[in-house]
Order: structure tokens, then sequence, then C-alpha cells
């Protein structure tokens, strides 16, 4: 298989993407004093980020935040938020786009993600 087949089969992670989520997490509705991290995993991105409320880690330590996953269509994008208890990724929901998906983690209305 040549690197263009590779490259439209596998378009995530990409440096444009995971600079774009960057970007959007600055308008995020909660927890705007720390700065998460976004970083490429196998078909898509993880969000972590320091914990300033300690509710999960008590030292205030680095913790997951969300996963995105690149599926393709009809839904391309899969959201999971991490289930500190049990210590495991829990799909949260399925968005046509990732300017909808990103909205949603920011907005955060449930306080699943950002805890």
């Amino acid at each position: 298989m040549g690197e263009a087949a590779k490259c439209s089969t596998y378009p995530h992670p990409n440096d444009v993407d995971r600079k774009r989520i960057e970007r959007a997490l600055a308008d995020r509705a909660r927890y705007r004093y720390v700065s998460p991290a976004v970083l490429a995993t196998e078909g898509g991105y993880w969000i972590q980020s320091p914990c300033c409320s300690r509710n999960i880690d008590k030292s205030g330590g680095v913790i997951d935040i969300a996963r995105l996953e690149y599926v393709g269509a009809p839904f391309a994008w899969r959201l999971y938020r991490k289930d500190h208890a049990r210590q495991e990724w829990r799909l949260y929901c399925e968005f046509s786009n990732l300017s909808l998906l990103l909205q949603q983690l920011n907005q955060d209305p449930e306080r699943i993600f950002w805890q």
C-alpha cells in the first residue's frame, strides 16, 4: 500500500486537527485556568488536564478528560468520557463532525468531562 492510500485510510491523528482541538478547548466553560494537553492516539486524540477541582485526583495531578475517535460515516466521530472509578473509557456520544463534538465537550452541561 502506498503512502497516499495510507493517508486517506487513516486521516487521524494529524497535527492540523490536533491544533484545531487545542484552540477550541480555549472556549470551554469549565476549568479555564488550566492548560489541557491534546495528544495523538491511534485513530484520534486524547485530552488530559491537571485536576484542579481535586474531585478525581486529590493532589491535582494530570487526569484523563476525553478521548476523540475518528470512525468515518455516518457518524464520523466518537466522544468518550473516562470512568475514573473503573479506570476505563465509556462511549458518550457519536457526532457527524468534529465541530459538534468540540461544542459538546466545551459546554459539558452534565459535568462528566471537566470534573
